[in-house]
């Protein structure tokens, strides 16, 4: 027998229901036949991205075709006590793809690609369809990875201002360059003093940065100016390091 420590598939619409013959997608049964090499017999994990998650056993596993039975229903890993949402602007290339891996890794409830005045995706960069197919692969491959049984949603990029509309998270929060500090003042220091949200949302911005006009309408909106200090992060990296430190200073682990 094949030995892969824990090996995890995901399995969309999951039913709960131990003995139960569950056939992996294409794609999940050709990594697991084809890339880990797995086997008849061979114990793995399932979970639907809903939070429910199974201890497994392949019963047939073709080169595209593997069905598995569902054994035990393992507790799935708590999730952060603060629904985040995190609105990132679409970035050039790849380096969405970045922050979606590591928002899933760190717990983000929902990824909202936003469309800024500065955040206009290269020719090339493949059609929305195609954009959202990929971060949401890119979504399950992280969550596989790190343990996770619950995906964040990703919905299509809208624009700035649809964002603003459709929000109604209980705190609005959005990532200030440090140039602009003193002009937005904010940081984590006043966010411990309070008590942590139900639900919050994170706006970080493009390479290039917010407008003054994007910064003075999502103001105008209520929402809060944060700051992480003097440094000046990588756009890719910035949400990231933002979502951790929220979710320290809230305590939501």
């Amino acid at each position: 027998m094949t030995h892969v420590a824990h090996a995890r598939f995901y399995a969309p619409g999951l039913q709960p229901e131990p003995g139960r013959l569950v056939v992996l997608s294409p794609d999940e049964a050709a990594h697991l036949a084809q890339v880990l090499r797995l086997r008849a017999g061979d114990a793995v994990r399932v979970f639907d991205g809903a939070g429910v998650e199974f201890a497994a056993t392949i019963e047939t596993a073709g080169r595209t075709a593997v069905s598995v039975r569902l054994i035990d229903q393992i507790p799935a890993r708590p999730e952060p006590r603060v629904r985040l949402t995190l609105a990132q602007a679409v970035l050039k290339g790849e380096a969405f793809d970045q922050v979606v891996r590591d928002a899933t890794m760190a717990g983000v409830r929902a990824i909202r690609p936003v469309l800024t005045s500065l955040s206009t995706p290269r020719a090339g960069a493949g059609t929305p369809i195609r954009r959202l197919e990929r971060w949401r692969r890119v979504a399950i491959a992280s969550a596989k990875q790190c343990g996770r049984a619950t995906l964040p949603a990703i919905d299509e990029p809208i624009d700035l201002g649809a964002w603003f509309a459709r929000d109604h998270s209980d705190v609005r929060l959005i990532l200030a360059e440090p140039a602009s500090a003193a002009a937005v003042p904010g940081s984590l220091a006043a966010l411990r003093d309070h008590p942590a949200p139900p639900s919050a949302s994170l706006l970080v911005g493009p390479e290039g940065g917010w407008t003054g006009e994007e910064t003075a309408t999502a103001l105008g909106r209520g929402v809060v100016p944060l700051t992480l200090g003097s440094l000046t992060l990588r756009a890719d990296a910035a949400a990231v390091v933002a979502v951790s430190a929220l979710f320290t200073a809230w305590d939501a682990w």
